[in-house]
């Protein structure tokens, strides 16, 4: 996977701009034989333009106008910061009182293959911080997106990929294959860049163990424990994945993941996600949900090829 066109959302309360920074990054780590996209979209709003009942309708569009133009300055500030003759930047300012809508219109509008946004992690809590804004960008977004928390790359560079080696479906074992394939190529253009495995089984569930007798539990983990680990040793040894770098645990996934990502210090998490409308996109059902709730890393979220 080589970006070859980016869409940053700015923050204006983040003077830094992890998100843009990471992204210029990303771009001058990998091997680039034409020059790559970077869109920079602010979404800019002031509720007393729309208030004023003494202002015409034209004259309120002169003031969105002055408005955008006052923050594209802003804007230029910081891609003249990073000019690079590899990346040819754009900034796309737009007046819009609902940001995640915004984000959405830019990336159904433009062929992109990433977005990058920031997201703030605070000290006193052991997760990330992640808006409502966040969620709707990662329920709805039809290309991978990259939750950042700063701007730079640590020096071991560990990407952990969750995969689910159930077994329980083509499909499932095919979007394995996905991810593993975008964080090898992830690593390759990261140098330094190292991949780990991560994936959870479920414990026996204890009413079986009490409604049956025979039931043994200590089978039932073996059995499951074994099947897990021989699906995983198929996916490493296809990806050509060290041992030491898998990990197969039981419990659930929101558990699991977070912890193997704190133990090996992973700078990067790479998970899949399902895309969701209606009801069940404002419920926080998704697994891929409750696992993103507790990390404290980067994070990209990918959804299956055709979805």
């Amino acid at each position: 996977m080589k970006f070859k066109n980016i869409l940053v959302v700015l923050n204006p309360e983040n003077e830094k701009q992890y998100a843009l920074a990471r992204a210029v990054r990303l771009i001058k780590e990998q091997k680039n034989e034409t020059k790559v996209k970077i869109t920079a979209l602010l979404t800019v709003y002031d509720l007393s333009y729309e208030m004023s009942a003494l202002l015409s309708s034209d004259e309120r569009q002169e003031m969105h106008k002055s408005a955008i133009e006052q923050q594209r300055q802003a804007v230029n500030y910081y891609l003249d910061k990073y000019a690079d003759p590899e990346i040819e930047f754009n900034a796309q300012i737009v007046w819009n009182n609902n940001e995640a809508e915004a984000i959405h219109e830019e990336i159904e509008k433009n062929k992109y293959d990433l977005v990058v946004k920031y997201t703030k992690a605070e000290e006193s809590l052991s997760s990330l911080i992640f808006t409502p804004i966040d969620w709707q960008l990662l329920r709805k977004s039809t290309v991978p997106v990259l939750m950042v928390r700063d701007g730079d790359w640590k020096h071991q560079r560990r990407i952990l990929i969750a995969v689910n080696v159930s077994g329980e479906q083509e499909a499932q074992d095919q979007f394995n294959r996905e991810l593993v394939e975008t964080g090898m190529e992830l690593a390759e253009k990261l140098n330094r860049g190292n991949v780990h495995l991560v994936a959870a089984y479920p414990a026996a569930p204890i009413n079986v163990a009490l409604d049956l007798p025979k039931f043994s539990l200590s089978n039932y983990d073996q059995t499951i424990r074994g099947q897990h680990l021989l699906n995983m040793k198929a996916l490493r040894q296809e990806f050509g994945i060290n041992e030491d770098h898998t990990h197969v645990l039981e419990g659930f996934p929101e558990d699991v993941i977070p912890k193997v990502a704190k133990e090996i210090e992973a700078e990067l998490v790479i998970l899949g996600t399902v895309g969701r409308t209606g009801l069940s996109a404002a419920l926080l059902g998704n697994t891929a949900e409750h696992v993103i709730s507790k990390l404290n890393c980067n994070l990209l979220a990918v959804k299956p090829s055709g979805q």
